[in-house]
């Protein structure tokens, strides 16, 4: 049966009809046009599509539409400031933190979610926070050290 979604995307208020059973990987794929999520495994074993929900890392693919109501989403997209990187981004482009790329949305949402909660983690925690996201290049070292990196910048930020 379809119902409508109301959730708040990258700061915008969108109201969405959905079937209960689509997923919230397709309401912003398909939908919003939002693409930076990647598709990846579609059973929640690779994080590819890792989007923060209220601010926590989950799994796009494994969220129905329906349970994101009245929800805040941050995707990769949101993170950004016009077309300037936002400070994950840019620490993931400074470290050289991906090879092929594909894994790289669902780890710099990780690390974003990691860093909202905690914005000096340790290294184990930065290392617990991105071990649902799998990289295929095995780009991990560079993806710990952007994470540290991220840290770090938001350090030098005035609040």
């Amino acid at each position: 049966m379809a119902t409508d979604v109301t959730l708040t995307v990258n700061g915008t208020r969108r109201t969405v009809r959905c079937e209960g059973w689509e997923r919230l990987i397709d309401l912003l794929r398909l939908r919003l046009g939002l693409t930076g999520t990647k598709r990846g495994c579609d059973d929640g074993s690779c994080g590819a599509c890792t989007v923060l929900i209220d601010d926590i890392p989950r799994y796009a693919c494994l969220t129905l539409a329906v349970e994101a109501q009245g929800s805040a989403i941050t995707t990769v997209e949101g993170l950004m400031a016009g077309e300037a990187l936002g400070p994950v981004q840019t620490a993931f482009v400074e470290a050289d933190a991906f090879q092929c790329g594909y894994c790289t949305p669902g780890q710099i949402m990780s690390v974003e979610g990691l860093l909202r909660k905690n914005p000096q983690p340790t290294s184990a925690e930065i290392r617990t926070a991105v071990s649902g996201n799998l990289c295929r290049c095995g780009a991990y070292s560079h993806i710990f050290n952007a994470a540290a990196q991220a840290a770090e910048s938001r350090k030098k930020v005035p609040s």
